[in-house]
């Protein structure tokens, strides 16, 4: 299978992908689209000429974030609306809101590191809420999203934001939720972004012939709000900020961060492309040893793995 490569790269910036790109008549959601990158996110797919919901847990911030992509962009066709991922039912009910066709679902909310935390079905938080509430909005969507792809005669896309923390660890299908191993706030981390990938793959096989794609994304290091759950001295230890506070020359500003959930979703380069994983506005490398913070482990990519979960993920959901 051909690497897929564009002409961009770690620097560039959102609106740099869509950039002569028109998105007019598509319809796009970006959950988590109240802060960091999923503001940028919805910012480029609006500044193309989509019509964008921020589907968010703030409606507040998300109505001022709306506002403030409306202002920047000369696009009205901006909006917040509320979900959770972590309550079902607000899913089914955001998803029974929107009507007609689908053209892109950026899957860009999370949350990273948190304490041992278990929503009221026994989940662990991280899992449920980065793969499990994505897993459902996505299967409650897929009529709009093949509506969209028969509508415009070119895929649906899904975006899934998964990280380079899935190196930390695959999906532990004998104990998922940590319920007989010591609870690790990365190791949990990393599960729930291999999951995200997986969810990626398990799409290709189940939805594309119903004209719907879905690709993984590494944003690559940026600080934002993801990391409110880590204890203050972290960032330093792991080499994330100095000691002034300033982020490592290496990391991604938001804009930049962005850029490779933006051509997954947008851009014509990567049309019909499905079950890959992306980092640098390009596709990734496969990892190997002694690769930092880069590449794409194995595991993560697994068909077999990818079925095992999905199967998994109905019966905790639902089918």
């Amino acid at each position: 299978m051909t690497r897929i490569t564009t002409p961009f790269g770690a620097h560039t910036t959102a609106a740099e992908i869509v950039d002569g790109v028109s998105l007019d008549g598509r319809r796009a959601i970006v959950t988590g689209g109240a802060s960091g990158l999923g503001v940028e996110t919805a910012r480029a797919l609006a500044l193309a000429g989509a019509d964008v919901t921020l589907a968010v847990r703030d409606t507040e911030a998300g109505d001022e974030v709306a506002a403030d992509i409306i202002a920047t962009t000369g696009n009205e066709a901006v909006r917040a609306s509320y979900l959770d991922l972590t309550k079902h039912d607000t899913l089914r009910a955001f998803a029974a809101g929107v009507e007609g066709p689908l053209h892109m679902l950026v899957d860009n909310a999370g949350v990273m590191a948190t304490p041992l935390t278990r929503t009221p079905e026994g989940w662990e938080l991280q899992f449920a809420n980065n793969h499990l509430g994505h897993f459902v909005l996505a299967r409650e969507l897929r009529t709009a999203l093949a509506r969209g792809a028969e509508e415009a005669g070119v895929p649906s896309r899904i975006v899934s934001l998964s990280s380079t923390g899935h190196h930390t660890s695959p999906v532990v299908f004998d104990d998922i939720m940590f319920e007989r191993r010591e609870y690790d706030p990365w190791s949990a981390y990393g599960q729930s972004k291999t999951a995200n990938v997986l969810f990626a793959v398990g799409v290709e096989s189940r939805w594309g012939s119903d004209g719907i794609v879905a690709n993984a994304v590494h944003p690559g290091g940026i600080m934002t709000a993801l990391q409110r759950h880590l204890p203050a001295d972290e960032p330093l230890k792991r080499g994330w900020i100095d000691a002034e506070g300033r982020p490592n020359p290496r990391f991604k500003n938001v804009e930049q961060g962005a850029a490779t959930s933006v051509l997954l979703a947008a851009s014509p380069l990567v049309e019909g492309v499905t079950g890959r994983y992306f980092e640098d506005a390009n596709e990734a490398i496969a990892w190997t040893e002694g690769m930092e913070a880069a590449g794409v482990k194995s595991y993560a990519l697994d068909p077999e793995a990818a079925d095992r979960l999905w199967t998994l993920s109905e019966q905790l959901v639902g089918a």
